[in-house]
């Protein structure tokens, strides 16, 4: 960019059109999103080039969470903003996006770069889970390194931005592994169906076989169903969380979710039921922008496990993300652990099965703008 930008808030809809004219962004970033995270004040920002001052070449949704009795906050950026992040000179974009933010009062800026740094293909991963000697992703040589991302991070540094402290309880942070399917061939041709199948492994096709010979049936949510089919998901969710160990969230928190995504777009989001014999052996959510798909929750029984229900569903999304033509199934977050003693290598051990990879992205990067309130900030969090 040879041209000064500026920056400015912009409506939803102006917002939403920009994001129509990508092929991919994240659906943390539509404007839909703020809807589901009333808990902050959301604004959407635009870029713009003075030779066209109406016309955004890029855009944001700033997530502001407020400091109680003061007009100070914390500004997010949630795997944005949507910018040209192979740029040469970062600077352009960013600095006009800070010097916005710090007018609106903001006392830190926290944003999750959406570039890949670094890609492990699933013999990669399946090769250091036999070796004892390695226990994490970084210790495998990746198979990809990608060059913007590496750029990206070094324009980063040199412009004063700093990964956030590690363990600081900042509960907003995005996962910086994620494993990913591509559905399109490396020049660019959309895969079909048998293509994707024999990239999986072996159990994995085993797997979705086994299911349809059990009679598993997969089906969508319409809009009829929803209501009954989301009390469905979130008592199977609940247990689910109960059996793994973590926090599930309310059924109120989906019901947002499915409200303002699909009254953004109608394909945004969807709710997929694996039923075996009428019983729900597992229940998942699923979420589309442009060529993106992803894998967003996920629930399944503890009986009738070896039905093989999760496979199924995983099977059923990942079908429609190709028949939507999408470029990429994302089934979100992994650790970077593959030691096989650790509990969460289960996880990344089931994904893998699908042919995918391990993808890495930049992670999240802040700048504090008022540097006092930024450490008060920092040491407030890390007493949580």
């Amino acid at each position: 960019m040879t041209q000064a930008l500026t920056v400015r808030t912009i409506s939803a809809d102006a917002h939403l059109d920009f994001l129509r004219s990508r092929r991919s962004a994240s659906f943390l970033q539509t404007p839909a999103w703020a809807a589901v995270k009333k808990e902050w004040r959301a604004e959407s920002l635009g870029w713009f080039a003075a030779d066209d001052p109406d016309t955004p070449v890029g855009a944001a949704l700033v997530l502001n969470r407020t400091i109680p009795r003061s007009r100070r906050c914390l500004a997010y950026l949630p795997e944005g903003p949507v910018i040209d992040w192979s740029s040469t000179d970062l600077g352009d974009w960013l600095r006009p996006m800070t010097a916005h933010l710090k007018k609106q009062g903001a006392f830190l800026v926290r944003m999750g770069p959406p570039v890949v740094t670094r890609r492990w293909d699933a013999p990669t991963i399946k090769a250091g889970i036999a070796d004892d000697d390695v226990r994490r992703l970084a210790d495998l040589p990746p198979t990809v390194r990608e060059q913007t991302g590496a750029r990206v991070v070094a324009q980063l540094r040199e412009l004063g931005w700093t990964p956030p402290p590690e363990g600081e309880g900042f509960a907003a942070g995005q996962p910086r592994y994620v494993f990913a399917v591509p559905l399109r061939a490396p020049d660019g041709s959309a895969l079909d169906e048998d293509a994707v199948l024999k990239g999986m492994n072996q159990q994995w096709r085993r797997n979705i076989k086994k299911a349809a010979k059990n009679g598993v049936e997969v089906t969508a949510a319409t809009a009829e169903t929803l209501t009954a089919e989301l009390d469905a998901f979130h008592d199977l969710y609940v247990h689910t969380a109960e059996r793994d160990g973590f926090t599930p969230r309310p059924r109120s928190y989906f019901s947002t979710m499915f409200d303002a995504l699909g009254a953004e777009d109608v394909d945004r989001i969807r709710l997929w039921s694996a039923r075996h014999e009428g019983d729900l052996v597992a229940s998942t959510i699923a979420v589309r922008v442009g060529g993106h798909a992803w894998y967003s929750y996920g629930a399944s029984s503890t009986e009738k496990r070896d039905v093989r229900g999760s496979n199924a569903v995983q099977w059923a999304m990942i079908r429609d993300a190709l028949e939507a033509g999408a470029d990429v199934y994302d089934l979100r977050g992994i650790t970077d652990t593959l030691d096989a003693d650790d509990s969460h290598a289960g996880l990344i051990q089931f994904k893998v099965g699908t042919g995918g990879e391990a993808v890495e992205y930049a992670g999240e990067w802040e700048l504090p703008l008022n540097r006092l309130i930024a450490k008060a900030f920092s040491l407030y969090m890390e007493r949580r």
